[in-house]
């Protein structure tokens, strides 16, 4: 093993995904990232459940990070802009390493069962928006439509930047992509009065 290195769970994230590029998902397996990292097996296991936890790693703190930045919006914002501040509140957590993105995300498009994890991360999301939304008195259908489209919203938002130039930021994906809605909700409700 050799001597002591710091930052085991980066250096685990590391390799992992390097070893889903080099030979895919399935095909790796939990000693052979640990072996890359330098590490052993059982200390994978100290940092991660297992070898999908790697790629969905700080969901948890992402959740609670939602929670509290809708607890703490000002009484007086309406439904979409404290969902709309929270998603943005998570692409600033996120953060703007497009190229650790984009890997990240093409390797959970190639498996199905990364997918399905990736798609119940984001139905957490929403229930977790929702609920917030209805401690602060919103009612229903409101707080599940406001959270739905957010999540879906930011969704967008996610792949056009992954799209775009590796210099974009995702914070100015999400914000835009809300504005964007906002002018399609301004549109429609001018069209529904007219």
């Amino acid at each position: 093993m050799g001597r002591w290195q710091p930052d085991a769970r980066g250096r685990l994230g590391k390799a992992a995904i390097e070893l889903y590029d080099e030979r895919g998902y399935e095909q790796t397996t939990v000693a052979e990232i640990a072996e890359r990292a330098g590490l052993t097996a059982r200390t994978f296991f100290r940092y991660f459940t297992d070898k999908r936890e790697v790629l969905f790693a700080g969901s948890d703190a992402l959740g609670a990070e939602l929670v509290r930045v809708v607890d703490a919006a000002p009484a007086t914002d309406d439904a979409l802009t404290v969902v709309a501040a929270a998603l943005t509140r998570v692409a600033v957590l996120i953060g703007d390493d497009h190229a650790f993105s984009a890997r990240r995300q093409a390797i959970i498009s190639a498996n199905s069962d990364l997918r399905g994890r990736e798609l119940t991360k984001l139905a957490s999301w929403s229930r977790t928006l929702s609920d917030g939304l209805r401690r602060r008195g919103v009612q229903e259908p409101a707080a599940s439509l406001a959270a739905e489209t957010g999540v879906v919203v930011f969704r967008v938002a996610f792949d056009q930047w992954l799209a775009g130039p590796a210099r974009a930021q995702l914070t100015e994906s999400v914000y835009e992509s809300f504005a964007q809605l906002r002018a399609v909700l301004g549109a429609g409700t001018a069209r529904a009065d007219q």
